[in-house]
This record gives C-alpha cells, sequence and structure tokens, in this order.
C-alpha cells in the first residue's frame, strides 16, 4: 500500500478535498493521513467520512518543540515547518513502512504508483522542479520542489527525515537566504550528503506552472498525456500542482501567477480541476453551508464596470481572472 499525507487549514479545504477524490480515482490501493491545521477544517474532514483517509488534529500532532516555535512563524512558516514532522508522525504514530507527503494542491490524473516504483527501492525520492528557463529559480529557491516527498522506514530514510525534522525546527521562514529558503532549500543537500535518494524521472510526476511551458497535452484512451517539445517525448501526466491558482469573488480564480498558462494547458489541466473544486465546494456545502473553505481576492472595480461584467460574465475571462463557467462549459 501507498501510504500519504498532507496538510492544510479550512482556507485550503476544497483544494485538500479535490486532491483526495483524485487518489481516489486514480490510485489502486493507498491511505491519506491529512493533518488539519484549525478546528473547522477537522471537524468538516470527519463529517465528510472519508474511507480511505485518516484525520488528525493539531492537538494529537503538536508536540513540545513544535509549539515552541510556533509563535515564531507565520501560519505559511509553520506549516513548512511541520512538513516533515508530520511525516516523521504518521510513520510511527501508524507503524507505516513508507510514506509520502503531498502538497495539497495536488491533483491526480493517474496512479502515483508508477512514481514510486521507478525509484527501485530507493529510501527518498524527490521531485526536481524542472523550470522552464525564463522562470529558472534553482539558486534560490531550490532545485527540489517539496510536492511529492517519498520515505521508507528504513534507516536510510530516517536519517533524512530527521535531519530535515531538525532543520526546520532551527530555521524554516519565508526569505531567502545562502542555503536557505523555507522547508524546500535543505532538499539540495540530500544526494551528497546522505545514501538512498532517488530524483524522479518521470516527467509526468511534477508537471507545474514553472515547467508547463514545455509541454503539449492530449487526451489518449482516457490517459492526460504530455510531450515534451524539445524531445518529443511523450509520458503520462501523473499529477499538476497548482500552485499559485488562488480564488477570487464571482466565482473567478487566477491561474498561476506570473507563469504562462496556454490554451492546451486550461483544456487539459485546469478544466478538470476546476471541476473538481465545484464538486469538492458542494460537498463540503453539504456538511457546513457557513464554512468558508478558501481564499477569495478582490477584482478590481468589477461591481462598478458593465465591459468588465461582461468579459467575465460572457466572456468567461477579464484579464487574468477567469470565471467558473469558463471551465465547465
Amino acid at each position: 500500500m501507498n501510504n500519504f499525507c498532507t496538510l492544510f487549514n479550512s482556507l485550503y479545504l476544497s483544494r485538500g478535498l479535490a486532491m483526495y477524490r483524485s487518489l481516489e480515482k486514480c490510485a489502486r490501493d493507498f491511505h491519506l493521513y491529512i493533518f488539519a491545521f484549525d478546528d473547522e477544517c477537522y471537524d468538516t474532514l470527519r463529517r465528510l467520512q472519508l474511507a480511505k483517509a485518516t484525520i488528525i488534529s493539531l492537538s494529537d500532532f503538536e508536540d513540545e518543540q513544535l509549539l515552541a516555535i510556533k509563535p515564531t512563524r507565520t501560519a505559511g512558516e509553520y506549516c513548512w515547518t511541520c512538513t516533515p514532522s508530520i511525516i516523521l508522525y504518521s510513520i510511527r504514530k501508524f507503524g507505516l513502512s513508507n510514506c509520502t507527503y503531498l502538497d495539497a494542491d495536488l491533483f491526480f490524473y493517474a496512479d502515483p504508483t508508477v512514481l514510486i516504483e521507478e525509484a527501485k527501492g530507493a529510501s527518498v525520492i524527490i521531485t526536481p522542479h524542472r523550470y522552464t528557463p525564463m522562470y529558472e529559480d534553482s539558486e534560490s529557491g531550490g532545485t527540489y520542489c517539496v510536492q511529492f516527498v517519498y520515505f521508507k522506514n528504513s534507516p536510510e530514510g530516517m536519517a533524512v527525515l530527521e535531519w530535515w525534522r531538525v532543520a526546520c525546527i532551527e530555521w524554516c521562514y519565508n526569505r531567502r537566504e545562502p542555503g536557505r529558503f523555507g522547508d524546500q532549500k535543505y532538499l539540495d543537500v540530500w544526494t551528497t550528503m546522505f545514501t538512498g535518494v532517488h530524483v524522479l524521472e518521470h516527467l509526468g510526476g511534477g508537471v507545474a506552472p514553472w515547467n508547463v511551458q514545455q509541454y503539449d497535452f492530449d487526451r489518449k484512451i482516457g490517459q492526460i498525456w504530455g510531450k515534451e517539445l524539445a524531445s518529443q517525448q511523450l509520458f503520462p501526466v501523473i499529477f499538476y500542482h497548482f500552485h499559485a491558482l488562488k480564488y477570487a469573488e464571482k466565482n473567478s480564480f487566477t491561474l498561476a501567477g506570473g507563469n504562462l498558462i496556454s490554451d492546451n494547458d486550461i483544456e487539459f489541466l485546469y478544466k478538470p480541476y476546476i471541476g473538481a473544486l465545484k464538486n469538492s465546494g458542494l460537498e463540503i456545502g453539504s456538511i457546513s453551508c457557513s464554512l468558508k473553505f478558501h481564499e477569495t481576492h478582490e477584482i478590481p472595480r468589477i461591481r462598478k464596470s458593465l465591459r468588465r461584467m461582461f468579459n467575465l460574465y460572457i466572456l468567461g475571462k477579464f484579464r487574468e481572472y477567469y470565471h467558473q463557467s469558463y471551465f465547465l462549459r
């Protein structure tokens, strides 16, 4: 069985639920340990009764070391700080042979087992950013992305995980310093400091806004396939990382921050995800009609401009804002 863990609060609840449902659809045999970072998130997840998930509250998870440094971190920095700790907790508490950390804004299009099998028994798997040259950020942001990080419960795997936890408790901030950035830059040294670390080669593991410009996509036999433009190599898309996708008012979204997203990306990657977010919202709403389960960014002057409203509601897009209907047509 593949064991996964993730963490999020109520403002990421629809994303986290969409990720779980995508695993439920694609993965043959899995269990997801969800660390709920506020009470509303915990209560809602418990009421959803997710068959292949275990919900863990902050009060059950936090230890003295984490509680001691919690006041020194922002909410986001504290989540980053806790990443290695939730993996370690899952392995020790539930006696797991392996556990893979997943960012809550991942969405699966195929079974991730192929990614773990590629490592052929390695104790740790890390995924490179594979930046498009115009977005290259390895020097300060890190060569590898904390999005899908696998650990085997072995001496090699635990050595890396315990080192990472100590490092994040000592320093984990949303600023860039030589050799440090959040929980992520630490991964750069693992291949030289430790044995048993595998760098994922499968292009379908880690498609994201900072590298999607290198690929085209199509659907064949019920599967989303990517093609690397430079090599013409075909690969099944396993997951996409919806980093920088934000909810906006009027049932709208911004998609990828300053990264270029094509119509092809929207058709094969973003449309299924927006549909999944809509379904997650309906599912959460059936449990709690008052819970705020995502952020809502303001669209400038949308209430005062007929032209902007026409573009958004009728054409489906105003500047970087896409209406939900644009994806569901």
